[in-house]
């Protein structure tokens, strides 16, 4: 390569890179469009828009919330998928239309080219608890018994393919027992046939409501899936502890992006995303939610979702989850 060949291949760099750090200077450059993939009223509804909240004032143009939700969150997410690639549209979602969905079924968007992970922002721990048709104590208790009576004890989930149900079917895989699945449209009449004992095993996700019904002695908590033991509930070992780590399934909620958006503002948008969540203000929310908070960088966010899928993958291949 001559000389000349070189300065021109150095100089188009060094423009790249000048063209990189103006866009990242200049965005935003109007109103972002903020989609949550699940209807209002809900934990992630007001972290969401307490979160734009911050970032308008931070950055001087409004983040507008909308709530886009159904089939799981692959709705919201479909219409992130579509926006154009400039930063001003970006959504907030768990992870599961990325890491679970794909796995299951064919969705209308590639998780792996068409949506960017661009911020952790919390974990909401899932609980394994015995209802009081349970005559156990603890997940020790749960195994014997289903060792010496396959399928006796009822599972109730908030339905087929539900993070709940990959945890029952990831512990028959390491366990070699069976459980009798027991699958609800979501979680409101589940909590309420669990609290009448209509089953033995309920797994959802933690909440206010919930952990007072685990004080009041209506539920027997037996596991949980967290990355450690949590504040509200310290006597309760996590799945890693007790020696199931494939079962240690939690749901992980953040921001995301279009494919191909900037990594310029890909990056800016984490920095700033990542001061808001560290805010006295947005800590206290997570915590008094029962979620805990989560930041880290986009590739990391990115890595933790393809592990998760490749094993969810795995897991399809071995079961039936619908």
């Amino acid at each position: 390569m001559s000389a000349r060949t070189l300065r021109r291949a150095f100089s188009a760099a060094l423009l790249t890179i000048a063209s990189t750090a103006a866009l990242a200077a200049e965005w935003p450059e109007k109103s972002v469009r903020v989609i949550v993939a699940y209807p209002p009223g809900g934990v992630s509804d007001s972290v969401t828009r307490a979160i734009a909240d911050r970032l308008s004032e931070r950055l001087g143009h409004s983040f507008v919330v909308e709530n886009k939700g159904g089939a799981g969150g692959t709705i919201g997410m479909n219409e992130v998928a579509r926006a154009a690639p400039d930063g001003h549209t970006i959504g907030f979602s768990s992870v599961s239309p990325l890491a679970l969905s794909p796995a299951i079924r064919k969705t209308p968007y590639d998780p792996e080219k068409d949506i960017a992970p661009v911020a952790s922002v919390m974990v909401s721990p899932v609980l394994l608890l015995g209802t009081k048709a349970f005559s156990g104590t603890s997940l020790a208790d749960m195994i014997s018994q289903s060792e010496q009576q396959p399928g006796s004890l009822r599972w109730a989930t908030s339905g087929p393919g539900s993070l709940g149900h990959l945890m029952l079917e990831q512990l028959q895989q390491e366990t070699n027992v069976q459980f009798t699945h027991v699958p609800y449209k979501g979680a409101g009449q589940q909590l309420t046939d669990a609290l009448g004992g209509q089953f033995e095993l309920i797994s959802t996700n933690m909440s206010p409501a919930l952990n007072n019904n685990v004080r009041e002695g209506a539920f027997t908590p037996l596991a949980i899936a967290a990355p450690a033991r949590v504040d509200a509930m310290p006597d309760v070992p996590t799945f890693n502890e007790l020696g199931y780590p494939a079962a240690n399934k939690m749901s992980v909620f953040g921001f995301f992006a279009p494919g191909g958006t900037p990594e310029s503002v890909v990056s800016k948008l984490n920095a700033e995303i990542n001061e808001v969540v560290g805010t006295a203000e947005i800590q206290k929310l997570l915590r008094d939610s029962s979620n805990i908070p989560a930041t880290g960088t986009p590739q990391e966010f990115s890595d933790d979702i393809s592990k998760e899928l490749a094993s969810n993958r795995e897991l399809v291949k071995k079961v039936r989850l619908e």
